[in-house]
């Protein structure tokens, strides 16, 4: 029988989060207020729930470039030193009550200019809020510098990275529309990286096929890959067992690179067709090593507490197995080897051995 728990349990649960995106996880009544505070005059509504409701609708139509539209507002009010800032500390706020206790989150400097900004003054403001954050919720947290596919300063962005990487950023990133943009176009960024003995995670295998995963990997040197539902296409199944691996999947598998796998964002942006059809109960069963994360949770309304419970509704995922995600999540984090077992050992286990046993409680409280 499948487990069942308390929304506030899961709550509870120490977690771990690689892959949110800073410009997508907004709180609406922030961009509201951030809107008026900079005369930005394009929101659809000033309304805070119609405004949710706008931007779920907006992301949620099957298609990853309608699903980025929602950014040129999100974007467009975090301009100012201020409300960046602001938008770091709350990120900040909001996981310490989604019960993470270390996350990376990522953003793309370069779309935060218009009002005159640098990019070093846009990370300084963020890191700041960061910060501030840390020291009133005491969570960990690490910043990962995006490239855009579409653009053609990633060079810059990945300098930029290497710039900051004593201040609170722990890698490099390409996002945005797969189709057209492949990763080997970015070379040289990642060569750069690479050689700056830095840290790698691509978006690739979301809107486009297998072969953006072998770029990701043996062109760029990616150690994560986010998203990734595609690597299914290299995985012979057949009555939810797996017949054949193809090549890159076994090597994705014998080299552990973790997959960033995002539930609800995957159904959002068409990547998949369903829940059901996610390919995360094969890579479970190929033992791969998958995260849980959010991608952007204003875009889908979530929160990785709601995306627990959507993997316990759809795979009956249990307790036992949000520990093993949760571990493989802390392993494969842009932070020092030592701060991540310290993590493991210190904070993950202890707490987990704490829920086992309030479950065991509550079950006998059952009966």
């Amino acid at each position: 029988m499948p487990q069942q728990f308390a929304k506030d349990f899961l709550r509870k649960l120490p977690k771990v989060l690689l892959h949110d995106h800073l410009d997508g996880g907004l709180r609406p009544q922030t961009v509201i207020e951030l809107a008026r505070d900079i005369h930005y005059k394009e929101l659809p509504t000033i309304d805070a729930g119609e405004l949710q409701r706008w931007f779920f609708r907006g992301a949620s139509r099957g298609s990853l470039p309608l699903f980025l539209e929602g950014f040129k507002h999100t974007c467009g009010v975090m301009q100012t030193v201020e409300s960046l800032e602001r938008v770091a500390y709350e990120t900040m706020e909001d996981m310490f009550n989604d019960g993470i206790i270390y996350f990376e989150t990522r953003f793309c400097p370069a779309l935060h200019t218009q009002h005159g900004l640098h990019w070093e003054e846009v990370l300084n403001a963020v890191l700041r809020g960061l910060e501030k954050g840390k020291k009133e919720f005491g969570i960990e947290y690490g910043v990962i510098v995006c490239a855009l596919r579409n653009q053609k300063i990633s060079l810059e962005m990945a300098e930029l990275a290497v710039d900051f990487r004593e201040r609170g950023v722990v890698g490099f990133d390409l996002a945005g529309e797969e189709g057209g943009f492949p990763p080997k176009d970015h070379i040289d960024a990642f060569h750069f990286i690479q050689r700056m003995n830095f840290n790698i995670t691509i978006h690739a295998g979301e809107a486009f096929g297998k072969e953006s995963i072998w770029q990701a990997i043996q062109w760029c040197g990616a150690h994560r890959i986010g998203h990734a539902t595609r690597l299914i296409e290299d995985i012979t199944v057949a009555d939810g067992t797996i017949i054949k691996m193809g090549t890159l999947a076994q090597y994705v598998l014998d080299k552990r690179i973790p997959l960033e796998l995002c539930l609800s964002s995957n159904v959002h942006t068409g990547a998949v067709n369903s829940l059901e059809h996610h390919p995360y109960s094969i890579f479970k069963l190929g033992n791969f090593r998958i995260t849980l994360n959010t991608d952007d949770r204003l875009m889908s309304n979530i929160n990785l507490t709601s995306e627990f419970q959507l993997a316990v509704d759809t795979f009956n995922v249990t307790l036992e197995d949000f520990e093993k995600i949760t571990i493989n999540s802390m392993k494969s984090a842009f932070i020092p080897y030592q701060k991540r077992i310290d993590i493991i050992y210190k904070v993950i286990k202890p707490r987990y051995k704490n829920a086992r046993e309030e479950l065991t409680r509550q079950q006998k409280d059952i009966h």
